[in-house]
């Protein structure tokens, strides 16, 4: 079979199962003809590629160039591997071997004694990986992996994301034949409503009923769309499955068309995300070539295509009619439900709006069935949930476990714990519209009614860690400062309500606040909560209210003591430097940016407090403790 008569019968529409035989007789064939002996897997999501991974992949081109060993070793840039922390990440196989931190400097160790004399690097590998006696450890068997359940990531990199043969091979598309071949639009609904998925995006809403909302609305024109506008700070779930694996997107989308009744998608991604939004066009054209997308899909009937819209980076464009209006070309600000989506939707029309992580999930529930899903997770909450684990972690990265495993187990096994032998102190999950979870909770399952029982939400999926030196009271100036930024203004509650409740939490941070201020912020959220227009409003109190009622003590210190516990706040803090201690060094003194620092060489240093600006550039270069901070 030569390659010209393969992509004839992709034109064709053929039958996806014969395209796969054909695919993988294609690769054994080159597989056969050519002399590659070894893959370099290296990580091209944005964290690696913040990291230098492009440098990476250019250093390995050139050296393996270099030794004359090019077309024996094939380099495969992939999506997030997920331990963001030790990026520019590099996995070479068939052993496996897991670098972590590689530099350039390294890739030429890596070409010269790993893939051209077989020896491995072992100062260059992930340290979890190897073993007091020498031995490597797999990477699936680290504390990081081995509690994973990879689903909606099972394709982040492993596969090239730009190479559609490889999605196919991992038996992508065979659910969209299945679907289009066997299934009705009502069997379709019904094993998504069987599986118990419920919506990644934030509120958790059952995704099977969703779609049955929108197959049974009436009208002959209806849309698809999916929400990749990701913009809690620290989340980065949607944007790395779109990097990794936009087939699976597409795949579910063409799978949820036909199921309610569309034959136009669109996925709303922000503009921020380039490298997502590449590799998703790559993978739109590369589906409508071989058919996968376009007129009479699979020849079996089915018209349906998507078009990418790029968002500005509004935050409340996340939320539904925001989205959709934005799509529509209007400024993105909500519109009062009912009428939902489902009903009255993009263009006035019935429209199904899932996120990103949902539909990574929509194919392998197709192909492996509604019980096989459903085995996984806690009674209400079924399946694998993504996070983006970050702040005060070991482990930074990308994590997807099942429904029901602990905070303890995330925190303490797969994100190794707090660093520099600092106390966990609480965890916030659902970014500006969620909650904190203090740490004698560490051991709530992590499900959907958990989360709510605590005062915080799954939401999209961001988990942030915090020590003992976190303020609370500025987590929660810091998350209300985020929603006054993005509050679009249309409705008075959010507009008025979010400022005034940062004026009153800077107060309290300054240390001019009283007992009565926090009966007032109180009131104002629970009026924010019931009275304004969309989700963003509503949920902008929850990380002050959840902290006043997890941290009452530490909001008290700062209104009664006019101290922060946590040493953050700088209105209330003060630095003094300990006679006794200080060695009359000058370091202190030489490198504060203020000249507040006073004293002769050899001789006790002191800081005029009417100059000092509470940096902490003196704490941090006093050399023997004399320097603290009050």
């Amino acid at each position: 079979m030569t390659f010209e008569e393969l992509t004839q019968i992709r034109k064709k529409n053929s039958d996806l199962i014969k395209v796969r035989k054909l695919i993988a007789s294609e690769a054994a064939e080159m597989a056969e003809k050519t002399e590659y002996r070894k893959q370099i897997l290296v990580c091209g999501g944005t964290g690696c590629t913040s990291s230098g991974s492009k440098k990476i992949i250019d250093a390995l081109d050139n050296e393996l160039k270099a030794q004359g060993i090019e077309n024996e070793i094939l380099v495969v840039r992939t999506g997030c591997f997920g331990l963001c922390s030790l990026g520019p990440i590099v996995i070479v196989y068939p052993e496996g071997t897991f670098y972590a931190q590689v530099t350039p400097e390294g890739v030429v160790r890596i070409v010269d004694e790993h893939l051209k004399k077989g020896e491995v690097c072992k100062d260059l590998l992930y340290k979890e990986t190897l073993h007091e006696d020498g031995s490597i450890t797999p990477l699936a068997e680290t504390n990081f992996y081995k509690k994973q359940k990879r689903i909606a990531l099972r394709n982040c990199g492993v596969i090239d994301p730009e190479n559609i043969e490889e999605y196919i091979g991992t038996r992508g598309y065979e659910a969209l034949y299945k679907v289009l071949d066997s299934m009705t639009p009502d069997e379709v609904c019904q094993e998504v409503l069987d599986s118990g998925i419920r919506g990644r995006g934030g509120a958790g809403f059952p995704t099977g009923r969703k779609w049955m909302f929108t197959k049974d609305a009436p009208g002959d024109v209806k849309y698809v769309a999916c929400n990749a506008d990701e913009g809690d700070p620290g989340a980065f779930m949607d944007r790395s499955i779109l990097e990794g694996d936009p087939h699976a997107i597409i795949e579910a989308m063409t799978i949820a068309s036909y199921a309610v009744g569309a034959h136009q998608g669109y996925v709303y991604v922000r503009a921020e995300y380039p490298v997502a939004v590449h590799r998703l066009q790559v993978a739109l054209d590369q589906a409508r070539e071989y058919g996968f997308l376009g007129k009479d899909i699979f020849g079996k009937g089915h018209d349906f295509d998507i078009e990418i819209r790029l968002g500005a980076g509004a935050f409340v464009c996340g939320e539904e009619t925001a989205l959709l209006t934005s799509i529509e070309g209007n400024r993105g600000e909500p519109r009062p439900r009912p009428p939902f989506p489902a009903v009255k939707g993009l263009f006035g029309k019935p429209t199904l709006l899932n996120n990103v992580e949902t539909y990574a999930n929509i194919a392998q529930i197709i192909r492996k069935g509604a019980s096989w899903y459903s085995s996984m997770g806690t009674e209400t909450s079924k399946g694998t949930k993504v996070f983006a684990l970050g702040g005060k972690i070991t482990n930074v990265g990308l994590v997807e476990i099942p429904m029901g495993t602990t905070l303890r187990e995330i925190i303490e096994e797969i994100g190794g714990g707090i660093p520099n032998g600092k106390k966990f102190k609480a965890a916030q999950t659902g970014g500006p519209s969620g909650g904190c979870i203090p740490a004698k909770y560490i051991d709530t399952p992590i499900d959907y009614e958990s989360l709510a029982k605590l005062g915080s939400m799954m939401g999209s999926g961001g988990l942030i860690v915090m020590d003992e030196d976190n303020c609370m009271v500025d987590v929660s100036k810091f998350y209300l400062e985020f929603t006054v930024d993005e509050s679009c203004g249309k409705c008075t509650p959010c507009r008025v309500g979010t400022r005034k409740l940062h004026q009153l939490l800077d107060k309290i941070s300054k240390g001019k606040a009283t007992m009565d201020d926090l009966d007032l912020i109180d009131q104002l959220a629970n009026h924010m909560k019931s009275s304004s227009l969309c989700a963003l409003g509503q949920s902008a109190p929850n990380p002050v209210l959840s902290t006043i009622k997890q941290f009452r003590d530490e909001y008290e210190a700062h209104i009664k003591e006019g101290c922060c516990p946590a040493g953050v706040c700088k209105e209330l803090l003060q630095y003094e430097i300990i006679a006794d201690k200080c060695k009359g060094c000058t370091l202190c003194a030489r490198n504060c940016p203020v000249k507040a620092i006073e004293g002769t060489v050899r001789n006790p240093h002191v800081i005029d407090k009417s100059k000092c600006i509470k940096c902490g550039v003196c704490i941090s270069n006093c050399k023997f403790g004399a320097v603290v901070r009050k």
